[in-house]
């Protein structure tokens, strides 16, 4: 019995600092998965209200300017296809030749192309479209040797909760992560729980849910979260310290009082000790 005070001391103050800590390094068993078969690489692919920048490029000028839509040319009323900037990352210069349209995929999967009509393009990557206009282009004699750029134009996903800068992240590439999301977010505050990231995503017309643990890289990398499709919602859950430091009424350890009760338990423990 001599001892339970000192006990009750010790449990305090374990206490104490296992409602402090959080877990916040990354990658930590990253040495487990040496030797192990990754999943395969998952590029984005087109569903109906995407957006896509399409850009034939031939030795032609003639057939260039008839296969490539621009605000500024005749083929600008185009059905189904929206005014947007051009970036510097295509082959074409918006300051030569006006803004490039954008094609939209209809809600029955479809892209209104010049010449070719309508082209079939959902459940397609963005490569797989470039291939299949080249050939539909080559096969009826329209152009010899054409190079066909598809770029994404409005895909996104949103990131949420304890990050830096909470938003929507254009995603410009294929293979894109939830680490790449993370990072273009400005990585996870303090406190955001590395081991409970959501990732909210549709599927079949279903609501999914995922948790991704990033301390965890052997799960995280094997994860069907790990590559993000467009309209993905990374939340950052809060840990509990945030959770508490939010809530006005929970609020324990920022209160004085809480303080106050520790600092008088503590003294009682001391002296009983010393007795």
């Amino acid at each position: 019995m001599k001892h339970t005070p000192l006990a009750l001391l010790l449990l305090s103050v374990w206490w104490l600092c296992s409602c402090s800590s959080s877990n916040i390094a990354y990658f930590q068993n990253a040495d487990v998965i040496r030797g192990m078969t990754l999943q395969e690489e998952q590029p984005l692919r087109l569903r109906p209200n995407d957006k896509i920048n399409i850009f034939v490029n031939t030795a032609d000028p003639l057939l260039m300017r008839q296969f490539n839509l621009f605000a500024n040319t005749s083929s600008s009323q185009t059905v189904g296809a929206t005014v947007i900037p051009q970036t510097s990352s295509g082959n074409v210069s918006s300051s030569s030749t006006g803004l490039m349209l954008a094609y939209t995929v209809d809600e029955q999967g479809d892209i209104d192309f010049p010449v070719l009509g309508k082209v079939a393009v959902q459940g397609m990557t963005r490569k797989e479209v470039a291939a299949y206009l080249r050939g539909r282009l080559i096969s009826r004699d329209l152009v010899k040797d054409p190079i066909v750029t598809v770029e994404y134009v409005n895909l996104s996903v949103s990131v949420l909760g304890e990050v830096n800068r909470p938003g929507r992240i254009d995603i410009l590439r294929d293979n894109f992560t939830v680490l790449d999301a993370i990072a273009d977010a400005g990585d996870l505050t303090i406190n955001g729980k590395r081991e409970n990231v959501m990732v909210m995503r549709e599927v079949d017309g279903e609501d999914q849910t995922y948790i991704v643990n990033l301390c965890d890289r052997q799960s995280l990398l094997l994860s069907p979260a790990f590559y993000l499709q467009q309209n993905d919602v990374v939340y950052v859950t809060p840990s509990r310290k945030r959770q508490r430091d939010a809530n006005s009424i929970g609020n324990t350890f920022s209160q004085p009082g809480f303080w106050i009760s520790v600092a008088s338990l503590l003294t009682t423990v001391t002296a009983l000790l010393l007795r």
